[in-house]
């Protein structure tokens, strides 16, 4: 489990985000503002930071900043559901990913699982090589044609866990469960509309695709060549 630092001004979320994830094993600390987050970071062993962007003072984006300065610790942003530009910016200064306001609490542990296994990414292990595109799990970037492919953080986390494991077939319920949580475990609806745009980013022909496969009634595989 993990030494989370969780920074919120709202003493509601704070108390509910910080009581789940004790709850499911995780050594919680607590900040109140940007200052405090410095500090806490500074004086604890932190594992990954749960950053809320809209604080009083030093702001979530000030402090992911600075961080990012001095730290490669994973970062996953809370952010309100229309600030699109923070969404962005976070993710340029340095961030791993971030949820919106209001969120599931499953949806939060998904991306910091997430965040965590990229975190653990090094060396030579962190580039996958398809014929058509190339996976920087590292820089959690894909690349086609030597630019990179925007993908949604979502759509990141699919190729991810596919790219984990190259050539195997990897369940509906493992995708569901390592991309959105547990709770999330039937939705295999969520994967066919998700791989659909996926392929129109990455796949030569999306209608054949060659390297993201599906297995149908079971799961999908990364193909590499």
């Amino acid at each position: 489990m993990a030494k989370v630092l969780v920074v919120d001004d709202d003493a509601t979320v704070r108390e509910v985000v910080v009581g789940y994830l004790r709850n499911a094993g995780h050594e919680v600390h607590e900040a109140v503002d940007g200052a405090g987050a410095l500090d806490a970071v500074r004086q604890v062993d932190t594992d990954l930071v749960v950053l809320d962007v809209m604080m009083p003072g030093i702001d979530g984006l000030e402090v992911c900043r600075r961080l990012r300065r001095q730290s490669d610790v994973p970062i996953v942003l809370l952010t309100a559901l229309g600030d699109e530009q923070d969404r962005v910016v976070g993710l340029e200064i340095g961030a791993d990913d971030y949820v919106t306001k209001p969120f599931g609490m499953n949806e939060l542990l998904a991306r910091m699982r997430a965040a965590q296994r990229r975190a653990n990414v090094a060396g030579e292990d962190a580039v996958v090589e398809a014929t058509a595109f190339t996976i920087d799990l590292a820089a959690t970037q894909v690349r086609r044609g030597g630019a990179v492919v925007a993908l949604t953080p979502t759509e990141w986390g699919l190729v991810e866990v596919l790219a984990r494991h190259p050539g195997k077939l990897v369940t509906h319920r493992q995708l569901l469960h390592e991309v959105w949580g547990p709770a999330y475990d039937t939705e295999t609806n969520y994967l066919r509309v998700h791989f659909a745009n996926i392929r129109r980013k990455l796949e030569p022909d999306p209608s054949r695709p060659r390297h993201l496969i599906t297995e149908p009634g079971m799961g999908y595989r990364l193909v590499l060549h």
